[in-house]
């Protein structure tokens, strides 16, 4: 590193290499981008110039959805171990093309278009493996057993067209999962039919295989067909629409005289502004939270006694066996650094885990069976919940992208918080 030329803030930094501050000092508290200066009494960080290219090859690394751990090895482990993390990526980005590729696929208006079940026509191509990818998404949040039979809307997917969007939604009451995509060509609408989600998902499976797939609704039926290849010679159609109270679920797009699909938006805006913001790893949190019984407890506990005690701020680095080890070092109190997440209760020992918490101290309580699904489907190496409270649905989404949405309740549990 030259130490020669002029350090800069790292507000200026920051925008000279397109991250945001706040990230910068997530990536110095994860040792994967230091500082080339720490002023002892004011904690400021300052980057020298040539630290520049590292930074954007880290933007860029993590743009295409690495984990920080293979980030590390990309930039700093022997070459050979740095292609296979590469080769690894690839090849998952393969299994998943359209979420590999997708960028934020834009945001529900707030004064949308009003789907109907009535006489329009609407059609929208996308591509195969997107389509199929927000079909298997959204299909987890559809409910099953006793509830769909009890309420067979439940049990289905809502596919809409409307605003130049292809919108998914599925709920079952606990959790309400979107997936928002934007068609390459889009004409009609506004639409909405309901799918049985086993229908849904077999069409899926169809779906991965095609390029690009051009979804109809016709304006006579609430039907839905697929097309693909050729003039549109590779095709399939959800059957004739019958009634769930006779038929369940699975039997095809549903009429307009059955019960109306939950008014998802509504859902939406009613929720409350968000009070906490937790990032933290996917697949460890849903390994956490997995296999455990009953309610179980998410908590971050205040900063307040680290910022009182002489200024000094929390170093935190992940030890070999993935627990937190935290120093202490003196300097200004940083509002947003790695802390602990202690995931607690089900019949398992505690596990602590590496977070990024913007708010004050934090404990909520969630059924795992309604959380880990929701982690599952979700894609890229971090999640983000926001949170308004321990009595109100929690966002979960993706920290990077925000084309998929889903809605989880909490439930009441020991020390929860309101």
């Amino acid at each position: 590193m030259d130490d020669t030329g002029e350090l800069l803030s790292i507000g200026a930094f920051a925008r000279q290499v397109g991250l945001a501050p706040s990230a910068l000092r997530f990536y110095d508290d994860c040792g994967v981008l230091r500082p080339a200066q720490v002023d002892g009494a004011t904690g400021y960080r300052r980057y020298a110039a040539d630290q520049a290219a590292r930074a954007v090859r880290l933007r860029r690394l993590r743009e295409a959805g690495l984990s920080l751990v293979d980030v590390a090895v990309v930039l700093d482990g022997p070459q050979d171990a740095a292609r296979d993390v590469l080769h690894e990526h690839l090849e998952r980005l393969r299994r998943t093309t359209d979420e590999a590729h997708a960028v934020v696929a834009g945001f529900l208006s707030e004064v949308p278009g009003e789907a109907t079940d009535g006489k329009g026509w609407a059609r929208a191509r996308v591509g195969g493996a997107e389509l199929a990818s927000a079909v298997r998404q959204v299909a987890l949040a559809a409910a099953r057993g006793g509830t769909a039979q009890e309420f067979p809307v439940l049990g289905c997917v809502a596919l809409e067209l409307a605003d130049g969007e292809m919108r998914l939604v599925a709920t079952d009451r606990y959790r309400l999962a979107v997936r928002v995509l934007r068609p390459q060509e889009f004409a009609g609408g506004p639409r909405q039919v309901l799918i049985g989600a086993d229908a849904a998902r077999r069409l899926a499976e169809w779906a991965v295989r095609q390029v690009w797939v051009d979804v109809e609704c016709g304006g006579e039926t609430a039907g839905v067909r697929l097309r693909s290849g050729a003039n549109g010679a590779d095709w399939r159609e959800v059957p004739e629409p019958v009634d769930t109270a006779r038929g369940g679920p699975d039997e095809g797009p549903q009429s307009k005289d059955l019960a109306r699909f939950p008014d998802y938006r509504m859902v939406l805006q009613g929720l409350g502004a968000e009070r906490h913001r937790l990032i933290v790893d996917r697949v460890a949190l849903r390994d956490a939270v997995a296999g455990r019984s009953g309610a179980v407890s998410l908590s971050v506990p205040s900063r307040g006694g680290r910022e009182a005690e002489g200024r000094q701020r929390a170093v935190s680095r992940e030890t070999c066996d993935g627990w937190l080890d935290v120093s202490r070092e003196t300097a200004a109190a940083d509002p947003e650094i790695v802390q602990t997440l202690e995931v607690t209760g089900g019949a398992r020992e505690p596990v602590r885990l590496r977070a990024v918490l913007t708010g004050s101290a934090l404990r909520i309580a969630f059924d795992p069976a309604v959380l880990v699904p929701a982690l599952e489907a979700g894609v890229g190496p971090d999640v983000l919940m926001e949170i308004a409270s321990a009595d109100r649905p929690v966002v979960v989404r993706s920290a990077d992208q925000g084309s998929f949405t889903t809605l989880v309740m909490p439930v009441r549990g020991a020390g929860s918080q309101r």
